[in-house]
Order: C-alpha cells, then structure tokens, then sequence
C-alpha cells in the first residue's frame, strides 16, 4: 500500500515532466500547418492605397509569390523589412496582409523608399488572417502560380532561412512551372 502511494504519483510527475521536456525542445515557428499543399484561401479585401479597390487571393494567383502578413505595431516585422527589401530587388513578387492595423500607422511603416509590397491587402479586422491561418505577425507564405500554398513560416524571415529555405524551394517551384 505504501508503495502505490509512492509510485502513483511519481509516475504523474515523471510522464509530466516528459511532456514539458518534448514541448520545450519543440521549434514554435515550426508549427505544422494545414493549408500547406492547399489552395490560398479565399478572401475580398479592401486594397490597402484605395478603398474602392477590392483585393481577393486571385490577386496573390498566377506567378510565385510571397504573402507577408504584418503590421506596424510589429517589431519583428520592421526587424525582417530589409530581407524583404532585398527579396523584392531582386525580382521575387511579395503580396502582403496589413494585419489588425490602421491605415495611418502602417502609412507611417511603409516609407516610400521600404514598400517591398506588390499588392497589400487591408485587413484591419483580421478576417483573411484568420482564414489563411494567421498565429502572429510576422509570418509568411510561399504561393506558387496556381495559388496553392508551398510553405508557411511563423516569425521573421533571416539571411539563412531564405538563402536554405525560400530561395531553393523558388527556384524549384519556377522550375516546375517551365
């Protein structure tokens, strides 16, 4: 008897502690997501430089594209700007979602000279977010022509992560697509 009641209550806390440890040494920017191998999801939304234009994921379809989610109260979002920047220069197309922001702050974000958007969807409710899977800003997708998402990253894109991840998966969705 009294090692059940001993043993019982070790054993709780030692599958406890297992899970901690599994969970701790888990990689959040690495959450799996569903859309990935799926259609973009549908969405209409106001263009975030004019109000009268509609932007919907035909908008995002038809050419390899980056989708950015972002906002100006993101601090990390400012810290990956320049990847993006330099991601635009060189000629890879980057649509964006402005995400639970207001117009005039995220004017303010986008300077006229570190615009790396094509098209920016306004989405200051997060509707679309919440359809496409949005956890936190940043985060990115890779759309290739036909709309269909190829990759998902929660958190700020960096040197190595483009240079070993987007960059190749690019040259290889192009390649498919000759």
């Amino acid at each position: 008897m009294m090692l059940r009641r001993i043993m019982l209550p070790l054993v709780a806390i030692l599958a406890l502690l297992g899970l901690f440890y599994v969970g701790l040494g888990m990689d959040s920017r690495a959450l799996p997501s569903p859309l990935v191998g799926k259609p973009a999801p549908a969405f209409q939304l106001e263009s975030f430089f004019d109000p009268d234009v509609t932007i919907t994921e035909a908008d995002f379809i038809g050419e390899t594209a980056l989708v950015n989610v972002w906002a100006s109260w993101c601090s990390t979002c400012l810290a990956e700007k320049p990847y993006l920047m330099e991601l635009a220069r060189q000629g890879i197309t980057i649509h964006s979602f402005n995400y639970r922001d207001t117009r005039e702050n995220a004017r303010r974000y986008l300077s006229a000279d570190m615009n790396p958007y094509d098209k920016i969807a306004f989405d200051p409710d997060g509707e679309a977010g919440m359809e496409w899977g949005v956890y936190a800003t940043p985060e990115t997708y890779l759309l290739d022509p036909q709309g269909t998402i190829r990759y998902k990253r929660i958190g700020p894109l960096n040197p190595k992560l483009i240079r070993e991840e987007i960059l190749p998966l690019i040259a290889k969705i192009e390649a498919e697509n000759r």
